[in-house]
């Protein structure tokens, strides 16, 4: 009988016993070598440091047969490179801070919403896209996204999201932007990403308003409607004369999964172009963080963990640890309870220590309203001589709180 099983660190749960992890214990912060996990906040510091770990069945709370129901078939990594064969890939750094860029972030989206929202008011009216309009408005965002991400990413959590508008596609070109950025690739193929993000989902500018915005799930007729908006967006980029491979395909193949589960082809794994698996988490993730009519919105912090336990199910795992790397385990605008008990909004990311992002102080320990919010990051920050934590996300709205009405002082 096995005593020693491996269980990834997306499927951990309290009550598990760890006995060992797939490093030295020394390169993390845990000091008992070997503990039965107790908080929420061990999992995810072991999610932090750890892809997995090894769980004693005989310490741990679960039955040895619960836990067997977590062990996974291992799929060999593939490198980044080798996902997208033939591009030139480099890292990135970050040539500006957060408050220096915000000011040319706010400038390049201004640019970009205003011709976006042209471009699909020509398209509602049977016209074509104007693709070098386009190309011409997404470099200031690209620039900034280059520069640094944080604030374009922060910009966009303050929108109220339409779920079929010009302001969801440009969420969408913020995130796979990101994304590029994070995995090294080069300035055209971040404006591929930008504008097949944007275009992803065109072709519902041609479905049926009544079910595009039915206030309930839809009949099994009308689903099979809505699948037709991947044809009616690969027709306008055929009339409008784009050829760009990487948006076509992120166009067509977008709703395509892993296991074949997707559509319209039931593609699988690497059946599915690099670009186009890039769109799926996209689309998924802005799909998770917006209300629809089945399911209110998840946080930030709650849709990047279901796209963590889609790993090789739905979504290729180094794609979606890359995406987690892009935008933080907290993204920017979730709302969270640290362990003060003040109530805060993450601003920004730590590039290096992604439970320690920037914070902007909201509520105090008693729930209210702060005179004078302030910006903290919790690499430095401490209560009582002790490290300030993220105790818990929270959902959306949380202690009426609107983003919307949330500005960064002195900005």
């Amino acid at each position: 009988m096995l005593t020693t099983i491996k269980i990834y660190t997306s499927d951990l749960e309290i009550g598990m016993f760890v006995s060992a992890l797939d490093r030295s214990w020394l390169d993390t912060p845990f000091v008992i070598q070997g503990f039965r996990i107790e908080t929420q906040d061990q999992i995810e510091k072991l999610r932090e440091y750890c892809d997995y770990v090894l769980v004693d069945s005989r310490k741990s709370r679960q039955a040895e047969s619960t836990l067997q129901r977590k062990v996974r078939k291992d799929r060999k990594r593939v490198a980044i490179a080798g996902i997208f064969h033939g591009r030139d890939l480099a890292p990135y750094r970050d040539d500006s801070n957060f408050e220096d860029e915000h000011p040319r972030a706010e400038a390049a989206l201004e640019i970009l919403v205003e011709d976006l929202w042209q471009v699909f008011e020509q398209v509602s009216d049977g016209g074509r896209i104007r693709a070098a309009q386009l190309k011409r408005s997404v470099e200031p965002l690209i620039g900034s996204v280059s520069r640094n991400p944080d604030a374009c990413l922060w910009i966009t959590r303050l929108k109220h999201h339409d779920e079929y508008s010009y302001q969801k596609a440009l969420s969408a070109a913020i995130w796979a932007v990101s994304l590029g950025r994070e995995l090294g690739l080069p300035r055209r193929d971040l404006r591929s990403l930008a504008m097949g993000a944007m275009l992803m989902d065109v072709g519902k500018l041609r479905i049926d308003q009544t079910v595009l915005r039915a206030n309930r799930r839809l009949s099994t007729d009308e689903e099979l409607a809505m699948r037709q908006h991947v044809e009616h967006g690969r027709e306008i980029l055929q009339e409008s004369g784009i050829l760009n491979q990487d948006v076509i395909d992120m166009v067509s193949h977008h709703h395509e999964r892993c296991d074949g589960s997707g559509y319209p082809a039931g593609l699988r794994g690497d059946e599915i172009p690099a670009v186009a698996r890039v769109a799926g988490i996209i689309d998924t993730y802005g799909s998770l963080t917006s209300d629809r009519a089945y399911a209110p919105a998840m946080s930030p912090s709650g849709a990047i963990k279901t796209l963590y336990e889609m790993r090789d199910i739905k979504f290729q795992a180094e794609l979606v640890e890359a995406f987690i790397k892009a935008i933080g385990v907290y993204p920017a605008g979730t709302l969270v309870e640290l362990s003060s008990g003040e109530v805060g909004v993450v601003v920004a990311e730590s590039r290096t220590r992604r439970l320690k992002p920037k914070v902007m102080l909201l509520l105090d320990d008693g729930k209210q309203p702060m005179l004078q919010p302030r910006v903290i990051d919790l690499q430095e920050a401490a209560d009582n001589d002790e490290p300030l934590l993220i105790r818990r996300s929270l959902e959306p709205g949380a202690y009426s709180i609107d983003l919307a009405d949330v500005s960064i002082p002195g900005m």
